[in-house]
């Protein structure tokens, strides 16, 4: 899913970073009323977590690679706007240390897991879930494969638009995989929070000396 360089034009390339920094701006300023510190160490434990589940790629037709996202996980335990930032953090590490992803496609990789994969997997959670606390595992496997496969899309809509595959080789291709990937990332963060809501349910919304409550 991380576009490399070279894959955009220039228009695509300006458009998308306006975009992703504008809404990365917003989730900051959203952040810093609404994060409690105490729950930083936690974020960044996870934001590890995701950083190293994402170093694991499947090339895909066209160049471009697939991956897990993490960003529903992010989501469900912090809310979008620490999830935006912490995906963001992410991707910016990989590809100024690692070169996992473009430097100039940096603003459309951010746009399409840290902003759209994001928002795509807060919308799905809360329209499932609405504004129950505890652990809902169907609610939290839906919103998983949502936002793999809206950043995925998101990913072919910006590589058809700016000449490099069409949209009919572009859009299958990545749409198709991360259908399956999005498959795995909803096991993963299904398992992943069913743990926590055992060993750590205030995570989840359910008060510390009570265990969280697990519904569909």
């Amino acid at each position: 899913m991380h576009i490399p360089d070279g894959f955009l034009d220039p228009r695509t390339l300006a458009g998308t970073a306006v975009m992703g920094a504008g809404a990365v701006g917003y989730a900051t300023s959203r952040l810093n009323r609404e994060l409690d510190e105490g729950r930083i160490p936690v974020l960044a434990a996870m934001s590890a977590f995701v950083f190293a589940a994402q170093m694991v790629n499947f090339p895909i037709a066209g160049g471009t690679s697939g991956h897990l996202l993490g960003g529903a996980l992010l989501t469900i335990l912090f809310g979008p706007w620490a999830a935006c930032l912490s995906l963001t953090a992410v991707l910016i590490i990989q590809a100024l240390v690692f070169g996992d992803g473009g430097i100039t496609a940096l603003g459309a990789n951010i746009l399409n897991m840290a902003v759209l994969g994001t928002l795509a997997a807060y919308l799905t959670y809360r329209l499932l879930a609405g504004r129950a606390t505890g652990f809902r595992p169907v609610a939290t496997f839906v919103a998983s494969w949502v936002s793999v496969v809206v950043a995925a899309v998101a990913a072919a809509l910006e590589l058809a638009l700016a000449g490099t595959l069409p949209l009919r080789v572009a859009l299958p291709a990545m749409a198709s995989w991360h259908a399956l990937i999005g498959l795995g990332e909803g096991i993963i963060t299904t398992a992943v929070l069913a743990y926590l809501a055992r060993v750590r349910p205030g995570l989840l919304g359910a008060r510390p000396s009570e265990p969280a409550k697990v519904t569909a």
